[in-house]
């Protein structure tokens, strides 16, 4: 825990996030760790009373910092963004006139495109997690791979998906995503048949689960390193030239498949349940390399 208590003023900004944006626990926590170290550099360095009423040059002088003790620029401008979404809820309860952020330039990131698994090699691995054998983490290994690659979901969705939120007659699933926003996303019957087995095995195991989708060897409810471990696990056996091999890879691979065989940017949005196409974008410059690709091979010029 930290040693400084939480302020006042940090206190109605963290609750704010809470009870009317409805972030998740994790998110509000980065926003809180964020800010609680911009207040102790802003009093250790400028022996300030309150944040609320900081100016750029104190903003300033904390990136400064942060750049010399080599945080990274991804790391500085969510730091950015916290410090920026405070300013402005200050902004809109009239307490200041102006947010010292309007000065601030965020620093570049070099784009990086998602990392993605080949179509040929997505059948590879959804067979191999199939066929490791029926001991229980065999079966989540299975359903947590063919889940992520079928739906695109994120790992905090996986986890607390609920039996309920699987519709087997009209073939979907219902997804509760970021700031509780609800999707549904279309499943084949392949992946119906997992999840239909994988309850079936759930029934016979175990005396008791609640109405969550996925459990641990002992029928508690799965938790996220789990999920994340075993993602990793399999494609580190699998698909060896992965630089990540998290389950957002999975994620990835899904979208990026989606939009290489031609479906909609928008469609693809509503699927990952991005609140923005910008985020979505990125997509695109991989079909753009695929396309490329098909030019170079195929145009008697190229």
């Amino acid at each position: 825990m930290h040693s400084l208590s939480i302020p006042a003023e940090l206190q109605s900004f963290l609750e704010y996030l809470k009870f009317e944006k409805r972030y998740s626990a994790h998110t509000i926590r980065s926003y809180q760790d964020d800010l609680i170290q911009f207040t102790q550099f802003s009093n250790n360095s400028f022996n300030t009373s309150s944040i609320v009423h900081s100016d750029h040059t104190i903003v300033r002088s904390w990136l400064a910092d942060l750049k010399e003790n080599g945080i990274t620029a991804k790391s500085i401008n969510r730091k950015i963004s916290s410090l920026k979404s405070f300013f402005k809820f200050y902004q809109k309860t009239g307490i200041i006139e102006q947010s010292p952020m309007g000065k601030i330039i965020s620093p570049k990131i070099s784009k990086r495109l998602p990392v993605f698994i080949k179509e040929e090699d997505t059948a590879t691995l959804i067979h191999i997690s199939g066929v490791a054998g029926e001991d229980w983490k065999s079966l989540n290994t299975h359903l947590i791979v063919t889940l992520f690659y079928g739906t695109g979901m994120r790992l905090s969705e996986l986890i607390n998906l609920k039996e309920t939120q699987v519709d087997f007659a009209k073939k979907q699933i219902k997804v509760l995503g970021k700031g509780n926003k609800e999707r549904i996303i279309p499943v084949t019957n392949e992946l119906l048949d997992v999840i239909k087995r994988y309850i079936q095995n759930k029934e016979k195991r175990f005396e008791k689960t609640d109405n969550t989708l996925l459990v641990t060897e002992k029928g508690k409810k799965l938790y996220a390193k789990y999920a994340y471990l075993l993602v990793n696990s399999v494609l580190d056996n699998t698909v060896k030239t992965l630089d990540k091999k998290s389950p957002h890879v999975l994620r990835h691979t899904f979208a990026t498949h989606l939009m290489n065989n031609g479906a909609n940017l928008n469609a693809v949005k509503e699927l990952l349940g991005h609140s923005s196409l910008a985020a979505t974008q990125v997509y695109t410059h991989n079909t753009i390399e695929k396309l490329k690709n098909v030019y170079k091979k195929a145009h008697p010029k190229a």
